[in-house]
């Protein structure tokens, strides 16, 4: 194919925003604060663990446990890992925990470096200095060492909690003097650093002596990290050792290689300190031990399952009862019981191990972190509990189909594609609410027709491309030149395939499918035959190809291929339009399908075009997510074009420092209306990117990978806790200059679904499911409680007949509105106006007296919302559940059989209530009545036996608890309840059981009334009495 390669001769302007006008909008520019308190944020999941790196016990107490997770913070559990529990969030502004520590002498002190370690080529993020809890991780301060990126260790002296050091780890992608051996003696107020070698190694690992804590042993690690190399060793590499609690260090060389070494992990021994073992990468690498305290050291075994993929791992875990047993961490957890001649591996619930923490107590007491999340044992690693209740997984893109619920899918790190429910239609979103692999690996971008999300297209590292049937539950490889690329590298390659490599199902034509590599690869016979539609979209340096990683140990898994097509996206508006974004920073353009290309760069330095956006309001709109990160650059970056990209702007100067963008999203409803993910959480603007503000809300911080704005829902993939969804973004679209002098204010009400309810509970730790039902949304800036205003909110049918009220003057809490400043919302479940049941009758468990009754049916309704002189009425739908087709007809019979149950039990109350207020002023008159009145008195009794006996026929007045519903007979209320709840829970059409039942409780009901009626016969009989009589009002007593 021959093509038309255009080079766009432009002027582009770079200054963040120059002209005036956007300066005065800039200038003037307010966030209405009401803003900050619409709507929350809601977690579905998984709950599948993901990457941890640091985790610790405590020596006081066996259940207790701390887990370190790179972007999801820090957790806890109470219960060895049962349940476990975030406790960083709403203290700690960055979410990788690079180490904790528990303080042997005071538990309660706790100390976290952030940024985690094993600093990976994608999926890593960098930390800001130390925490410290007093209260167990109650609550926290940082303590500073913001700049030092990435903490590997931190150790606190085993009887002076005051005493702490850290072994600061440093940027890796490039130079700094953030590194190395820190010391405080005053618990964190003051730092020193107390051992720094050169702006390029940092302390990598930190082993304290605890019979001995002046003894310290720290390694270094030559290192960089370059958007197409990982380079791993130099001269900085190295062991150094303290005697005197850091204040001299000496550098260890007897024994240990003589070759450039490069990432190192060290640990002495409990049992006897004089044992000191390293893990040291190098050519003559292997683990080392040394039997005099680290003064001279001999190589015990250099297999290469040891030091593998060195970078990642090179950890060791000395035994604190006994110096013959060590354990090394690589992607198998390997123990030793002979000082590391032999190695035998521990199975563990997932691979790619980085931390190990052993009681020093009880050996058999282990807590280790990997990808998977951490895992804890009591029996040396026989058996470990669940990664299954962990809500940290990272994921590094997502994309959403339109079933209902709709459903949501990513590729998780170190693990599978996933696709999972948005919603159930139960109490939570379970383990059987997902898939776990729908093609692809990890690293998948999930792509499929979203109106048919049957056959899907999901990626993996080395251009790996499957289809996957859901159908078959079955996987086929369509490659477009199926090869080997571990290994190998990258300028050798047919196709360079970013690890992240996008694939795009086309909006437009279901059939088509886009993969990228360093060209854009088309298909439209589901990986048949694949057609190049592009040249090499990237800048295609030669200098930047070849091996992923030097200089001891390559590194080809994929994650160093660079000048990659990183971003691929369609116009919404034109199936023809296509953009193109490259890790290197390239950004091309077609408007005829592939057959020319233009390149639309800005002139920026080199970066990676993170995502691009086309508008849905405007064509020619087009917005990049731009990041420098890997250039040591964490500025966040947004740019704009209003013209095909042919000129750009620069945004995001508001977006605090060190918070790179990695997504931007434009509302569907509103234009201009922005959504950014960065790597310490969500922004928005609301005038088109001029001006951004944190738009956090209960979301924790952690790094945003991806977002989409879906059915007026905005789902979010985090880097460390999983796919997040904020439901109904209606209030957002109203917010205007005009609402900012508005005191009261109700949000319109978005439609919703009247949807059939799942038969079984889930089980297990649930992600949470959205509110069914609809949601009055307000706000009230100014509130005096001492104001007599009321608030009363009224819905109506499509007759115009009030079915709901709520109030703030109701008695009953289900009924009453709770006025307060800012923003509230009342809920209404779909139920029409209940019953206030007379006495004697046993509400349901958790009532304030009130009791609902049956919900409405699909349909047209309206809410308006009334407070002093403001009102106003919103129309909104209740859409009936598109999984099932159910007749209007068939909806219309189940309306009038539930109002008739509603009209009979409402008229069961109202003459329960009569008879239960006679027989009280029977009873009070028969005690005031002489003898002289025996006429009345027997009427009265006769009466009084006649309410008793109706009553009992009624209701049970005996049941008190909800297990008496066993233990007594239900009465007609109870049965015609029973029948309610069953009629209002079923799906159309009605059952003849059902209409037959509602006809015999009827007219059993027709027969006890005429009790009731009799009752009121003998009232009007007792009444004339009492006049003829001349029964005086008060007696005079005998």
């Amino acid at each position: 194919m021959k093509y038309i390669f255009v080079i766009l001769s432009l002027i582009f302007s770079f200054s963040a925003i120059s002209e005036d006008l956007e300066n005065k909008k800039k200038n003037k520019f307010s966030v209405d604060s009401i803003l900050f308190q619409v709507g929350e944020w809601r977690n579905i999941g998984p709950f599948r663990g993901g990457r941890s790196t640091a985790s610790t016990g405590i020596t006081g107490n066996d259940q207790i446990y701390y887990m370190g997770t790179t972007g999801g913070g820090l957790w806890k559990t109470e219960d060895a890992g049962i349940s476990w529990k975030n406790i960083s969030d709403g203290y700690f502004e960055t979410g990788s925990v690079g180490a904790v520590a528990v303080s042997e002498s005071d538990n309660n002190i706790v100390l976290v470096g952030m940024g985690e370690s094993p600093v990976r080529g994608v999926m890593t993020s960098s930390g800001d200095g130390v925490y410290k809890s007093v209260d167990g991780g109650d609550t926290w301060v940082h303590l500073g060492l913001e700049n030092t990126k990435h903490i590997s260790q931190v150790r606190i002296h085993p009887s002076d909690p005051n005493i702490i050091y850290v072994s600061a780890q440093g940027s890796p992608y490039g130079e700094t003097k953030e590194r190395g051996i820190y010391r405080t003696f005053d618990g964190g107020k003051n730092w020193e650093n107390i051992l720094f070698i050169d702006p390029s190694s940092g302390a990598v690992d930190l082993a304290m002596d605890y019979t001995n804590p002046r003894v310290l042993y720290a390694s270094f690690w030559d290192h960089q990290r370059l958007p197409w190399y990982v380079r791993s060793g130099g001269k900085g590499s190295g062991i150094w050792k303290s005697n005197d609690g850091g204040d001299t260090w000496k550098k260890l060389s007897d024994g240990l290689p003589k070759s450039v070494m490069g990432k190192i992990g060290v640990a002495v021994s409990r049992a006897n300190p004089k044992v000191v073992y390293a893990i040291i990468e190098s050519d003559e690498g292997g683990l080392y031990k040394s039997d005099n305290g680290g003064e001279s050291w001999k190589l015990i075994n250099d297999e290469r399952v040891l030091r593998a993929r060195s970078w990642y791992y090179m950890h060791i875990y000395a035994d604190p009862s006994d110096e013959n047993i060590v354990y090394v961490l690589n992607a198998p957890m390997m123990k030793s019981i002979d000082g590391g001649k032999t190695f035998t591996n521990i199975r563990v619930p997932h691979g790619d191990n980085h931390y190990l923490w052993i009681n020093p107590n009880n050996s058999n007491i282990l807590i280790n972190s990997n990808d998977g999340g951490a895992n804890i044992s009591f029996n040396a690693g026989k058996s470990w509990s669940t990664q299954k209740n962990q809500p940290t997984s990272q994921f590094y893109r997502v994309n959403v189909d339109n079933r209902f619920p709709y459903w949501v899918y990513g590729g998780q790190q170190d693990n599978s594609s996933v696709a999972i429910k948005s919603s159930t239609f139960s109490n939570g979103i379970s383990w059987k609410d997902w898939i776990a692999g729908v093609g692809g690996c990890e690293t998948a971008y999930v792509a499929f027709d979203k109106n048919n999300p049957v056959l899907m297209y999901a990626g993996c590292y080395q251009g790996i491309i499957t289809e996957y049937s859901l159908n078959l539950d079955n996987t086929k490889d369509i490659m477009a030149y199926p090869s080997m690329g571990l290994g190998e590298p990258s300028d050798e390659q047919k196709y360079r395939f970013n690890w992240n490599a996008p694939i795009l199902v086309s909006e437009h034509d279901p059939n088509v499918i886009y993969h990228a590599a360093n060209k854009l690869l088309k298909t439209s016979d589901r990986g048949i035959t694949w057609q190049e539609i592009s040249p090499d979209l990237t800048k295609n340096k030669k200098e930047n190809l070849g091996p992923g990683g030097g200089p001891i140990t390559n590194e080809g898994a994929g994650g160093e291929v660079y000048h990659t097509i990183y971003y691929v996206t369609e116009s919404p508006h034109d199936k023809n339009i296509i953009y193109t974004g490259a890790d290197d920073g390239l950004v091309h353009i077609t408007r005829d399908g592939g057959k020319s290309w233009s390149n639309i760069t800005p002139e920026l330095e080199e970066g990676m075009i993170n995502s691009i956006e086309v508008s849905p309001h405007d064509p020619a709109t087009v917005y990049i997510a731009f990041n420098r990160y890997k250039f040591d650059d964490f500025s966040p970056y947004i740019l704009k074009s209003k013209d095909y990209g042919e000129t750009w702007k620069v945004y995001g100067s508001d977006i605090e420092k060190n918070s790179f963008v990695r997504v931007v999203r434009e509302d569907k409803n509103k234009k201009d209306l922005l959504y950014a993910g960065t790597e310490r959480g969500i922004y928005m603007s609301n005038n088109g990117g001029i001006n951004w503000f944190k738009w956090q809300r209960n979301l924790p911080i952690v790094p945003i990978t991806d977002l989409v704005v879906h059915q007026n829902d905005l789902v979010v993939a985090t880097q460390g806790r999983g796919f997040w969804i904020y439901d109904d973004l209606t209030p957002l679209h109203e917010f205007s200059n005009e609402i900012k002098s508005e005191n009261i204010h109700m949000f319109n009400v978005e439609n919703n679904h009247k949807v059939l309810f799942s038969a079984m509970r889930r089980q297990g730790p649930l992600g949470k499911n959205p509110y069914y039902g609809t949601e009055i949304k307000y706000f009230l800036r100014e509130y005096n409680p001492e104001d007599s205003l009321e608030m009363n909110i009224e819905i109506k049918n499509i007759n115009g007949d009030i079915i709901r009220t709520f109030s703030s003057s109701e008695k009953y809490k289900s009924k009453r509105i709770d006025l307060k400043e800012g923003y509230s919302s009342v809920k209404w479940g779909g139920d029409v106006e209940g019953f206030v049941p007379p006495n004697g009758v046993m509400v349901p468990r958790g009532s304030d007296g009130y009791m609902s009754s049956y919900d409405v049916m699909p349909g047209k309704y309206n809410v308006t919302l009334t407070y002093g002189d403001y009102t106003k009425t919103s129309d909104f739908i209740i859409m009936p559940d598109p999984r099932k087709s159910i007749s209007q007809d068939d909806y219309n019979k189940k309306s009038q059989l539930l109002r008739n149950i509603h009209d009979d039990v409402e008229s069961i109350y109202n003459s329960l209530q009569k008879m239960q207020d006679v027989r009280s002023q029977l009873n009070d008159l028969q005690n005031r009545l002489s003898s002289d009145f025996n006429s009345i008195k027997n009427l009265s009794n006769e009466t009084v036996e006649l309410i008793d006996l109706t009553e009992s026929k009624l209701i049970s007045p005996k049941q008190k608890t909800f297990q008496d519903v066993i233990n007594f007979r239900n009465q007609l209320d109870a049965q015609f309840l029973d029948l309610l709840n069953t009629v209002n829970g079923n799906i159309p059409p009605l059952t003849n059981g059902e209409l037959q039942r509602f006809d015999d409780l009827h007219l059993t009901w027709m027969e006890i009334k005429k009790s009731y009626d009799k009752v009121l016969e003998n009232v009007k009989s007792i009444n004339t009495m009492i006049i003829e009589n001349s029964v005086p009002f008060i007696s005079k007593g005998e």
